[in-house]
């Protein structure tokens, strides 16, 4: 059998004990990120679950999310043809969710 060195073995120990802590930093943050989905779906689900905040019209959503960068012209401006392209492109760039997109483009085919 070969000997082990007394530098080998104090990186193999020293390289064990790095592993170790990894992994137990890797099960922390697994089982906290488990919990933290566990308690949203029980919060939505549970009768004590916060009242929703209540939903933003197309108009206001649009004065927040698209008149703020740009300096649009009136609604009316475009046709809904139009306006289905442009929401098309810009509903990723403003990081709009379905809902958001959907009352934002009801709105403006709504004012033509």
């Amino acid at each position: 059998m070969k000997r082990i060195t007394l530098k080998a073995y104090r990186t193999l120990r020293s390289n064990a004990v790095g592993f170790v802590v990894a992994v137990v930093c890797t099960v922390v943050v697994l089982i906290t990120s488990l919990q933290a989905g566990v308690k949203e779906d029980t919060v939505a689900a549970g009768t004590d679950a916060p009242v929703a905040a209540p939903r933003k019209g197309g108009a206001e959503l649009w004065s927040e999310n698209c008149v703020r960068c740009h300096n649009l012209r009136s609604p009316s401006s475009y046709s809904g043809t139009q306006w289905d392209v442009i929401m098309l492109h810009m509903r990723v760039r403003a990081n709009l969710a379905p809902e958001e997109h959907k009352a934002i483009l009801e709105f403006l085919k709504s004012a033509h």
